[in-house]
C-alpha cells in the first residue's frame, strides 16, 4: 500500500514535471535566442561611440543569441530616413535624434518606428571645460563668467594681454554656437576665439595643457575619449533656452546673439518597428544596454590610446566590461559570448 501510494505521488510529480517542463523551457529558449530568421542590421554610424556600441551589440546578437547580423554604414539623416520608409537598418543604437526631431516623432506617432530605450542614460553632454586641478587651486571658477573674469589664467600664447577659448572646429555646428556665446557674453574685448582647424587639432591642444598641468578653457562635447581620458570640469552657462539656442546657431536668425546653455541632445536606441513584433527577444535586450556618459567615455579612451578601430573597442569592452553588459543577457547568454571573446 505505502509502496503503490508512493508511486502513485511519483508519477504524479513525473507528469507534473513533464507537463510544465517544456513550457518553461520554451520560455528560457526564447529568452536567450533571436527569435527571428530575418537579418538584423545594425547601423555603425559615423562618430567613435556609435561605431563601437554597434560592434558591441552585433556580437552579443550574433554569438549570444544566434542572430544573423549584419552591420551597415549609417548616418543621423539617411539612417532615420531609410528606417522610417524601408524599415532598414533594423536599429541605430545611438541616434541623437535632435537633428531629426520632427519626421522621427512622426514615425513613432505612426508606428513606422520605436523608440527601444535610452542609449545614453543620463544624456549627451556638450559644453566650455576646464581642468579640474585649475578649478581646484581656484574654486570661484565654477561658471563660465567667472572664467571670463580671469583672462589672464587663460593667456593666449600669441598674445599674452587676452585669455584663449578653444573653439569647436570650422564647419561645425556648434562652431556657431560657441563663436554666438562668445559675442553674447561680450568676451571680445579680453579674450580670443581660437579655432584649431580640426578635430584632431583641438583634442591635441586639450591632451597638451592636461600633459603639462596648463590651464585651458575648451568647447567639448560627450560621450568622447577626452573627457573619459581627462578630468575635465564643465562650466555653469546657466540655463538652456531652447529658442535662444535655436538661433545662435541659425545663420539665418537676425536676432542678437543671446546666453544660453548648450541643450542635451537625446540620444536613442532606434529601431524600425518590425523588430518589436517580429524578433521581441531583441526588442527586449535593446530594451536595457542603456549607458551612462562616462561608461561611454570610458569604453573610447582603449580605442583612442591604443589607436583600435569600433570592433577593436567593442572587443575590449566585452572583455573587461563584463560587469556592465552581462546585466542585459541571460546567464547562458554571457557564457556564449565570452566562449566566442578571441
Amino acid at each position: 500500500m505505502i509502496y503503490k501510494s508512493g508511486g502513485i505521488a511519483a508519477a504524479m510529480t513525473l507528469a507534473l514535471f513533464s507537463f510544465t517542463t517544456p513550457n518553461a523551457l520554451a520560455q528560457d529558449d526564447t529568452a536567450s535566442s533571436c527569435g527571428t530568421d530575418r537579418t538584423i542590421d545594425i547601423a555603425e554610424m559615423t562618430w567613435p561611440s556609435a561605431a563601437a556600441l554597434a560592434h558591441i551589440h552585433a556580437t552579443i546578437l550574433e554569438t549570444g543569441f544566434g542572430c544573423d547580423v549584419e552591420i551597415v554604414t549609417g548616418d543621423t539623416v539617411p539612417t532615420s530616413s531609410s528606417m522610417l520608409t524601408r524599415g532598414t537598418p533594423a536599429v541605430a543604437p545611438e541616434l541623437w535624434t535632435s537633428a531629426i526631431e520632427e519626421p522621427w516623432a512622426e514615425g513613432v506617432a505612426a508606428g513606422d518606428v520605436v523608440q527601444l530605450s535610452d542609449a545614453i542614460t543620463d544624456g549627451t553632454v556638450e559644453g566650455w571645460f576646464i581642468p579640474r586641478y585649475v578649478q581646484e587651486a581656484h574654486p570661484e571658477l565654477t561658471s563660465a563668467e567667472a572664467v571670463i573674469s580671469r583672462p589672464d589664467l587663460f593667456a593666449d600664447p600669441e598674445e599674452s594681454g587676452k585669455g584663449r577659448l578653444y573653439s569647436c572646429p570650422p564647419g561645425w555646428a556648434c562652431e556657431l554656437s560657441t563663436s554666438a556665446l562668445f559675442e553674447a557674453l561680450d568676451m571680445d574685448a579680453t579674450w580670443n576665439l581660437f579655432s584649431p582647424g580640426s578635430g584632431g587639432a583641438l583634442d591635441a591642444s586639450i591632451a597638451r595643457a592636461f600633459t603639462r598641468e596648463e590651464p585651458i578653457l575648451f568647447y567639448y562635447w560627450g560621450p568622447t575619449a577626452i573627457l573619459g581620458k581627462y578630468d575635465a570640469v564643465q562650466l555653469d552657462l546657466g540655463e538652456t533656452q531652447p529658442e535662444v539656442y535655436a538661433c545662435n546657431t541659425d545663420p539665418d536668425c537676425d536676432a542678437p546673439a543671446g546666453v544660453t546653455a548648450y541643450p542635451s541632445s537625446p540620444a536613442v536606441v532606434g529601431a524600425a518597428a518590425w523588430v518589436q513584433e517580429d524578433a521581441p527577444a531583441v526588442a527586449d535586450y535593446f530594451s536595457k544596454v542603456g549607458l551612462t556618459n562616462a561608461e561611454i567615455s570610458e569604453l573610447l579612451v582603449y580605442g583612442e590610446e591604443n589607436q583600435a578601430d569600433a570592433a577593436a573597442t567593442a572587443q575590449n569592452f566585452l572583455k573587461t566590461k563584463e560587469e556592465l553588459w552581462s546585466t542585459w543577457v541571460p546567464a547562458e547568454v554571457v557564457e556564449k559570448v565570452k566562449a566566442n571573446l578571441s
